[in-house]
């Protein structure tokens, strides 16, 4: 099979001082490119979720720093380090529950100290971020590989595998996370059979993973949230996928709402679920789940957003939280870059960071 072509949803134009986004709120009706300058458009596009999944955000956030810090004339590298701060702050901002973006924000902070303690000059220190950001993009491509390598040793060709949310290409530099191994199956010949959860009440998986396993000549069935265990029940399903925003060091996953249901339907009927998590995802420094904030997204992604007329009555209150916790008992595995790792989460996930 013809090996996977990258859908880059992030690429940064330094020619232009640019970073080109596909605008993934329009997908699947209309595959557009942002061209994105100022600090304040590379935060809405984050926080509006024009760029979405943990590690497209984190390398957005990369880039974006890097030409808000570029953009300066600062006449010292102090001067500059102050704008840099400015910027990191402001992307800071924009999503709470996702820890890539403060993972490469603090990356991208590591290395401007570094340049600076070395006396290098501002001309050289935004040479070094620019360096600092491609890397980023570079690695991820490597470690979305690594998952998928890693998560096809526990997938048997013809397996009906179920996903919530989309972690794949365009959420990633490549590959995806979840999706890793359903590409990678795809180019060996494994001929899955993927249902994708729609993803309420933003429909990632209807919008974005049934669009981009299609473009790819993957098997996929869309379904409803609500027919999950229906599909279960039936049979269809012998592993779920799913990807992550936050792992904490006990293995609660903090992913797209709705995940913590469908491993509560996995665990009932017997079927492993596993997360593919990078290792950037991993947060030891958060001890449970209860320590993760839960963003809350605004009552009209509910009510009115996909609609032509509202669905849901006038003034009705809503509660939109934007993730959940999957309680690390319900988590069959956890594949990363560096492994698998089973429980007790609180030590095999430490030892990933000792290798």
């Amino acid at each position: 099979m013809a090996q996977h072509e990258a859908i880059r949803s992030v690429v940064l134009d330094d020619e232009r001082d640019a970073l080109i986004l596909l605008d993934q709120t329009l997908l699947p009706n209309e595959k557009k490119f942002l061209t994105l300058k100022e600090p304040e458009e590379f935060r809405e596009a984050i926080y509006e979720l024009r760029v979405r999944g943990a590690p497209a955000i984190g390398i957005a956030a990369a880039y974006g720093v890097y030409l808000g810090t570029k953009a300066s004339k600062a006449a010292t590298t102090e001067e500059l380090y102050e704008v840099f701060q400015r910027v990191k702050a402001l992307l800071a901002s924009a999503r709470p529950t996702a820890v890539n973006l403060f993972w490469a924000l603090d990356r991208m902070d590591a290395r401007f100290q570094r340049e600076m303690a070395a006396g290098k000059s501002p001309a050289e220190v935004k040479a070094a971020l620019r360096e600092e950001a491609e890397a980023i993009w570079a690695e991820d491509e490597q470690v979305c590989r690594s998952i998928g390598e890693h998560a096809l040793t526990l997938l048997q060709p013809g397996m009906g595998l179920l996903t919530h949310c989309n972690a794949g290409t365009i959420a990633t530099a490549r590959y995806g996370t979840a999706l890793a191994p359903i590409y990678l199956g795809q180019e060996r010949g494994y001929n899955f059979k993927v249902y994708a959860d729609e993803t309420r009440p933003l429909l990632q998986g209807a919008r974005l993973t049934a669009w981009e396993l299609m473009e790819a000549g993957v098997d996929v069935t869309l379904i409803c949230d609500n027919m999950a265990s229906i599909v279960m029940k039936e049979g269809k399903v012998q592993a779920v996928l799913v990807g992550c925003d936050r792992v904490a060091a006990n293995g609660d996953t903090a992913n797209k709402i709705g995940t913590s249901g469908v491993a509560v339907l996995a665990k009932h009927y017997g079927i492993p679920f596993y997360v593919c998590a990078p290792l950037s995802t991993i947060d030891l420094k958060c001890r449970t789940g209860d320590d993760i904030h839960i963003e809350l997204r605004p009552a009209e992604e509910v009510t009115t957003k996909w609609y032509e007329k509202p669905m849901a009555p006038p003034g009705v209150k809503v509660y939109n939280p934007a993730f959940d916790v999957t309680d690390h008992s319900l988590i069959t595995a956890i594949v990363t870059e560096k492994g698998i790792a089973r429980p007790p989460y609180t030590e095999s996930l430490a030892r990933m960071f000792e290798q």
